[in-house]
């Protein structure tokens, strides 16, 4: 009886989704100043989920012409952050949701994380950082260790000298670590707590250092959708926080950026960007995913508005006055593409076109028709702002039948230039080079 009554629930979904919310191709939804149609609000969300079915045998995603790819490692569980130490190591935060986490709130709140497990975010968290070693510089990983264990939802890591901090969805944590090492073990000691607790809705909480290591930014994503639990619950989340490497004392850095993710100092303007998430359930083309610089003292609109001062009249009690202070981000990513991972390109290995702009992980939609994302693109910088369109650069993560064969999330450069990308549907992650360069391994 359960299931047919969640199967007839989803078809419902469907239905309504599909008969009152048509969606563009998405192609709106991208640049400094993107189209925003009309909020359209239904029942029940949209749902239309990419079922996960990891990369059958021989298969890998699509490198864009001039680019070839490669399995830098396979056989990893839920990989989800990368970070490249100095000696080339490259480390990988294996984690998902935590096991206490946003309980179900009703029907919609059920329907809604059964079909985000069948995406493949169902799976516990492993709850651990991986160290992949390249010995034979052929790029690829011929050594997997197990780094740091016994976390809680790992998923930021920063090295500062030899001061290693790891973001568990709860705290910062503090490790040693020397040139070469291979394991660390102990608990780490905790520098700071972040928001989480039994909700938690985004979980999710990166690290970036300043260019000088005093100081460590934390990104917070919001506990709601659209301020649903209350504003209460919203106490320093949507936020990144700066945070005192010495003493660990921190404050809110900007405020209004309901999920941000993915981190990187722009190397020209030297401004710190983040990619974040957008909230849902106003149409298919709303609201857009953004990358944005990020100013100190700024609000960004979570959760009285969205995109600069479109106000979301869902969100109870209304705010004008923090409306009126809400600025827009700098560029659209396309709506509900999920856009985590983020990193400039400063190395020398791709031709100079892609010099100084931003490689871009979009983890992919669950509740878009047609579906977005599932792809890494590249958008073009001059003179530390965004100069042009989006390019693809790394696809075919979607099959042809609509299965997710893999979700690219976190992206890092390694030691040669060359682009990770961490896959947590595809328990790999992959690595793009320029063809030549790839010929010449």
């Amino acid at each position: 009886m359960l299931r047919a009554s969640f199967c007839g629930i989803a078809m419902l979904t469907g239905v309504l989704a599909g008969c009152a919310n048509a969606a563009s191709d998405g192609s709106i939804g991208f640049g400094p100043s993107p189209t925003l149609p009309p909020p359209h609000t239904t029942l029940l969300p949209t749902l239309n989920v990419a079922p996960a079915n990891p990369w059958p045998e021989g298969t890998m995603p699509t490198a864009a012409n001039g680019f070839a790819v490669n399995a830098f490692a396979r056989g990893l569980d839920h990989p989800r952050w990368l970070t490249t130490l100095p000696n080339g190591d490259v480390l990988v935060a294996e984690s998902n949701t935590p096991a206490q986490h946003d309980p179900d709130k009703g029907i919609k709140g059920w329907i809604t994380k059964q079909f985000q497990k069948r995406a493949g975010a169902g799976v516990a968290s492993p709850d651990r950082i991986i160290l992949l070693r390249d010995t034979k510089g052929d790029g690829v990983a011929d050594m997997q260790s197990v780094f740091i264990d016994k976390l809680h939802s790992p998923f930021g890591m920063v090295l500062v000298g030899d001061d290693l901090y790891v973001a568990n969805t709860d705290a910062v944590l503090h490790f040693k670590y020397h040139t070469g090492d291979t394991s660390i073990s102990g608990p780490g000691e905790k520098l700071t707590d972040l928001p989480g607790g039994p909700i938690d809705h985004h979980w999710t909480k990166n690290l970036i250092a300043s260019r000088d290591g005093k100081l460590l930014y934390a990104t917070v994503g919001s506990n709601s959708n659209a301020g649903e639990n209350g504003i209460e619950a919203e106490e320093g989340r949507a936020a990144i926080v700066e945070i005192d490497r010495v003493t660990g004392k921190s404050r809110i850095f900007a405020s209004g950026l309901r999920n941000p993710n993915g981190m990187s100092w722009n190397p020209e303007s030297g401004a710190l960007w983040t990619v974040v998430n957008e909230r849902d359930e106003l149409g298919n083309d709303l609201v857009p995913d953004y990358m944005t610089s990020v100013k100190d003292g700024a609000f960004y609109g979570f959760p009285y508005s969205y995109y600069g001062q479109h106000v979301d009249t869902r969100v109870k009690p209304q705010n004008p006055e923090m409306v009126a202070k809400a600025i827009p981000p700098d560029y659209a990513l396309g709506s509900h593409t999920a856009s985590l991972g983020l990193t400039f390109y400063d190395a020398t290995l791709f031709p100079q076109k892609y010099r100084n702009g931003a490689f871009i992980g979009q983890h992919g939609s669950w509740n878009r028709k047609p579906r977005s994302g599932y792809k890494v693109i590249f958008v073009p910088f001059s003179e530390g702002k965004p100069s042009g369109a989006p390019e693809d650069i790394l696809t075919g993560f979607l099959s042809p039948d609509g299965d997710a064969r893999g979700r690219p999330v976190g992206v890092t450069l390694d030691h040669s230039g060359a682009l990770l990308v961490a896959d947590d549907v595809g328990n790999s992650v992959w690595r793009v080079t320029p063809a030549q360069s790839a010929a010449g391994n």
